[in-house]
């Protein structure tokens, strides 16, 4: 087998392609042959020992795959040679096999493309997580989401519009907002790159305040962070909430009388914790996916493609927070 694997803490140049020997699954895990492995932040972040996972090294970033199962373990009963699959591994994806706990798999149809499942578990698991059990969004509702060109804003869109919420899009051009109103955004905002001013941050909120009319927004999905988390906290509406599910611009501070003087809640979306210590409520809300998937109401949006060999120009592709949509490892 092949992976890109990190044998040294550094960014994407530092991944190396290597022959492996293929894994043996063990009693409670499945062999699955890898198609595709979707690209997500953490995955830039893991390889430099920033994400909250520091696995031992030589490790294959990765943390999301979709794929044909190869082989079962001897307690395995759920999955049989052959099924099609989507699985959250962590770390492990950018390897053409990988042995995965069958835990943490989920079956896909026939008529979704390994591209496309190996797109859907992370950036819909945890924005359909936020909205629905963390913000417990409403119909009528209306919903800001801070950087929502990428892969759990633009999921974010389609799952607020799913809901039955009005979507405003805040991204940083033209071309991100017109890539959310394809995408089904009510209304876009383009922000400033630079809101360290009072001035700057001021201005947004009114931005905003002016596109939700009335008190504000509900709902503030925020993965985007630093300067820009207090501008929209201030645009909230009498007992909205503030989502808390990332922050490449910096960890924000807050004043908390805002949240005293609008009744508001600021509330952590942590999904990968949710999925350990909330089992069948996750397996609730991956069915809820698939329903909407076949549906038509999801749909991830591919916009870059990347064979295993140039995994790191797909990293520091993600680095650059150019990406729109989802990017793709495709392993052939």
């Amino acid at each position: 087998m092949k992976a890109m694997l990190s044998h040294e803490l550094g960014g994407p140049e530092t991944l190396k392609l290597t022959e492996l020997d293929t894994p043996a699954p063990d009693k409670k895990q499945v062999l699955v042959r890898v198609h595709a492995a979707g690209l997500n932040f953490p995955d830039t972040l893991i390889i430099q020992d920033l994400y909250q996972m520091k696995p031992p090294r030589p490790f294959a970033p990765g943390g999301e795959i979709a794929g044909e199962v190869l082989a079962v373990g001897a307690d395995v009963r759920e999955f049989a040679v052959g099924d099609r699959v989507l699985g959250l591994c962590a770390f492990g994806g950018f390897a053409s096999h990988i042995a995965i706990d069958a835990a943490q798999l989920i079956k896909i149809p026939d008529e979704m493309p390994y591209d496309e499942a190996a797109c859907l578990i992370f950036t819909y698991g945890t924005s359909h997580h936020a909205l629905k059990n963390r913000a417990e969004i409403k119909e009528g509702e209306q919903l800001l989401i801070l950087g929502a060109s990428g892969g759990v804003g633009t999921a974010a869109i389609e799952l607020g519009k799913a809901a039955g919420a009005r979507v405003i899009a805040a991204v940083s051009s033209e071309e991100k907002a017109q890539f959310c109103r394809e995408m089904g955004a009510d209304e876009t905002i383009i922000y400033s790159l630079d809101m360290d001013s009072r001035e700057a941050q001021k201005a947004f909120t009114t931005q905003i305040r002016k596109l939700a009319g009335g008190d504000g927004v509900d709902v503030v999905y925020d993965a985007v962070g630093g300067p820009y988390a207090e501008p929209a906290v201030r645009a909230l509406a009498w007992q909205g909430r503030y989502l808390v599910v990332g922050f490449p611009a910096g960890i924000p501070k807050i004043p908390l009388n805002l949240t005293l003087l609008k009744g508001s809640q600021i509330v952590g979306v942590f999904w990968g914790a949710h999925t350990l210590r909330e089992p069948m409520l996750h397996a609730q809300n991956m069915a809820d996916l698939l329903r909407l998937y076949a549906n038509g109401a999801i749909k991830p949006r591919i916009s870059a493609r990347f064979k295993l060999k140039d995994a790191a120009a797909a990293l520091e592709l993600m680095m650059t927070r150019k990406v729109m949509g989802k990017v793709v490892v495709e392993i052939t």
